[in-house]
């Protein structure tokens, strides 16, 4: 059984969930429910784009510029396949196998 380190890192693990979750999510939103710092969640969503996990739209709201992701269709597969890996793995733990 092996986890995908894309989606294993636990601060990427929180990105896909949400993402997962919400379907979309501007960068201020995930930062704040998230609580990560500026930096750590570009260098985290920069990882998830060259995989192709995530889809980034910038625009400018108001006069101010606002980036939004989305979880491709791949991003979704990759976090629904990791959630069963997870699942087969308690599943495992349940039936006192190893």
């Amino acid at each position: 059984m092996e986890f995908d380190k894309l989606v294993h890192q636990p601060t990427r693990l929180q990105i896909f969930a949400y993402l997962y979750r919400h379907d979309r999510a501007t960068f201020s939103e995930l930062q704040d429910d998230l609580e990560i710092t500026d930096g750590n969640l570009s260098a985290h969503v920069q990882r998830m784009e060259e995989a192709d996990a995530v889809s980034i739209e910038k625009q400018f709201v108001d006069r101010r510029p606002q980036t939004t992701y989305e979880l491709t269709d791949e991003g979704r597969e990759t976090f629904e396949s990791h959630v069963d890996t997870l699942e087969a793995l308690l599943d495992q733990l349940e039936r006192g196998e190893e």
